[in-house]
């Protein structure tokens, strides 16, 4: 009997071992990944240069007006946050608004010049290419810019504000993206980055979109993985000496 459960103690380490152990090499290398990385240098913050601040002596309409103007022309239901943004040399608010359709709250952005009142558009591609190569540290050479209206789960820019501007340069290598709406910088991607993302995604488990870490895969391989610890403990325990002395004794 104690040979018998020896025997099934020890095949169900070695097929669960052998079930998890891809998961746990991939757990393990971008676990070293993660620690051995800045994440500052991740998050490319050593791509952007310092961002001006907005002065304190703007003749600014205040934001009743803003408010005003943008009602006559928007269906404007509540507002989530009215802030002032800087686009290239110029000042305005970057109004947020939801909009009911149906059961459900739409949010929506919009700009208004600060010095007048006025809506104005989404940025265009030569203000998108203009704040991109201000952002980032020279020598900035651009290679392609794209308009983006929708992009997959695994796109770097996922879960963001769309459309967006995506301006890839050559020098340095990265991607900056801007939001055309909201006419602010939203991040930048760069290979160190884009490694840890892949990375990410065997640490979470999310092989359809990366970011979820409640998914019911990693939930059944942690179990897993417990299950083979708690096998190889015992495994331990009845193939040991001196614990069949102290079993013996007793």
């Amino acid at each position: 009997m104690r040979r018998s459960f020896k025997y099934f103690t020890r095949k169900i380490h070695r097929y669960l071992g052998l079930f998890i152990g891809i998961q746990f090499l991939g757990w393990t290398i971008s676990g070293l990944f993660f620690s051995w990385n800045d994440l500052d240098r991740v998050h490319g913050d050593h791509l952007r240069k310092p961002q001006k601040a907005i002065p304190a002596n703007l003749d600014l309409v205040s934001p009743t007006v803003v408010l005003g103007n943008l009602k006559k022309s928007h269906p404007v239901d509540s507002l989530k946050s009215v802030q002032l943004i800087r686009v290239l040399e110029n000042f305005y608010y970057q109004v947020a608004y939801f909009v009911q359709h149906g059961n459900h709250s739409m949010l929506h952005f919009v700009l208004v010049d600060a010095k007048n009142g006025e809506l104005r558009t989404p940025l265009v591609k030569v203000e998108a290419e203009k704040m991109a190569t201000d952002l980032v540290k020279a020598p900035a050479s651009i290679e392609k810019i794209e308009y983006l209206t929708e992009v997959g789960n695994h796109h770097e820019y996922r879960e963001r504000r769309l459309p967006a501007w995506a301006v890839t340069f050559s020098k340095p290598a990265c991607t900056v993206y801007l939001s055309a709406e909201m006419g602010t910088y939203q991040t930048i991607r760069h290979n160190q980055w884009r490694v840890f993302d892949f990375l990410w995604m065997f640490h979470t488990m999310d092989y359809a979109g990366r970011d979820n870490f409640n998914n019911w895969l990693l939930k059944l391989f942690s179990l897993f993985g417990l299950f083979t610890i708690l096998s190889g403990f015992m495994l331990y325990m009845i193939s040991s000496k001196t614990f069949y002395k102290i079993k013996k004794q007793l």
